[in-house]
């Protein structure tokens, strides 16, 4: 299992574009991708858990329904939610790919991320179509990448390569999110491509379950967005026999998969809106699984603490009291924390109560870029992860003026 270059191009069979069509204002900045597979793939996706959904997802949902895709369509600068012709217009991007790849309508996958409510107009994604189509590359992951970028300030994208039955698989992603990040299945938008084999249901069991250990536990400033979803397509061109069960093939797969969105997650928070901090939160000694995650993420979703790690400030006090009500079922009288990070480590609080030492030292470690919040909550034996960033002014002046 090792980290390749490739995005979601890196598996074999699959090409990728991103291009300027007019959607968004700046002519810079790209806002139309496609990924295509040389054949049909297995797919399977998770969505947003929001009630106000956009269109995109409704029709995708419908597209994948038999466990078939081959083409994913993202625009950026508009959500497509909240429109009254939401649906018409996501099923048009769908002909749209069709008529200049041939790839059926039926078998792509839409997105669409951006400002809510905002009427979108076929017309210049349309007009994007055949050069978008026309550039189709084994080296465009980059550029649809950039193309589903909203206030992301870096280009999202991991590969990774590993053995199945003696075959050679390799697993790519993009994904876009900065702000409006606080999923409850996954987040807001992320294409992986694998060419393992692997029937769809068994791609969906492991998207679903990755899920809750990895995008779930991601957030940025408590929105869970209208957009959110996580796809994945697996075409079978490295001709390793299919997963079709659990196995040891199956959690290979599950490994490769789960470094791979654990490495999306730190890229996605890291680069939360107005962040200059990525903050991993980790608990060990949990009795349950729950109470593990549950005070993690409790941990890494509160202002209090977030604006603390922007200003350094070692208040541990706002980390007990995060878990103090988060839900989680733990013994208050066992929980020690430590900030780390490459500076050193500093321990701040043991059985649940305050220890001696160093506020310098302590800034210190809290300087530095990317922060670690290391939870001891007892003897138990399960731990989990979380990711999340500092909270700063800049959020404010971003969201301030997003749609203006």
């Amino acid at each position: 299992m090792k980290l390749i270059e490739g995005g979601v191009c890196a598996a074999k069979g699959f090409r990728a574009n991103g291009v300027h069509c007019g959607i968004r204002h700046n002519r810079t900045k790209r806002d139309l991708a496609l990924i295509v597979s040389d054949v049909p793939a297995a797919a399977a996706s998770v969505y947003t858990t929001n009630l106000v959904k956009g269109a995109p997802l409704t029709v995708t949902r419908e597209h994948i329904s038999d466990g078939v895709a081959q083409a994913v369509i993202c625009n950026s600068g508009n959500a497509n939610t909240c429109n009254a012709n939401g649906i018409e217009i996501a099923e048009g991007m769908s002909v749209l790919v069709e008529k200049t790849t041939g790839i059926r309508a039926r078998d792509v996958v839409v997105a669409s991320t951006g400002v809510i409510g905002q009427p979108l107009s076929l017309e210049p994604i349309e007009n994007g179509m055949p050069e978008l189509a026309a550039g189709l590359s084994e080296k465009g992951s980059e550029a649809a990448a950039e193309a589903i970028m909203t206030t992301d300030t870096v280009k999202k994208e991991v590969a990774v390569e590993f053995t199945l039955g003696g075959r050679l698989c390799r697993m790519g992603g993009i994904a876009k999110g900065s702000g409006m990040i606080h999923p409850n299945m996954a987040t807001m938008l992320v294409f992986i491509t694998t060419d393992a084999a692997i029937s769809a249901e068994m791609l969906q069991k492991a998207l679903s379950s990755d899920v809750q250990k990895t995008f779930n536990m991601t957030s940025v400033d408590g929105d869970t967005s209208t957009n959110d979803m996580v796809t994945i397509l697996a075409n079978g061109l490295a001709g390793n026999t299919p997963v079709v069960a659990e196995g040891e093939d199956f959690t290979t797969f599950m490994l490769a998969l789960n470094t791979l969105t654990v490495q999306l997650c730190r890229l996605i928070a890291g680069d939360g809106e107005g962040a200059t901090k990525l903050l991993e939160c980790t608990a060990v000694g949990a009795e349950t699984e729950e109470a593990a995650k549950i005070s993690c993420k409790s941990v890494i979703c509160s202002s209090l603490l977030k604006a603390a790690m922007f200003g350094a400030d070692a208040n541990w006090g706002r980390v007990l009291c995060a878990i103090g009500y988060s839900g989680a079922q733990v013994d208050v009288s066992k929980i020690g924390v430590s900030f780390k990070s490459s500076a050193g480590s500093v321990e701040v609080c043991r059985n649940g109560a305050g220890i001696p030492f160093s506020e310098e030292e302590a800034k210190k470690v809290l300087t530095e870029k990317e922060i670690e919040i290391a939870l001891t909550l007892g003897d138990g034996p399960y731990s989990a992860t979380a990711w999340g960033c500092d909270l700063t002014y800049d959020y404010v002046k971003i969201n301030g003026d997003y749609r203006t």
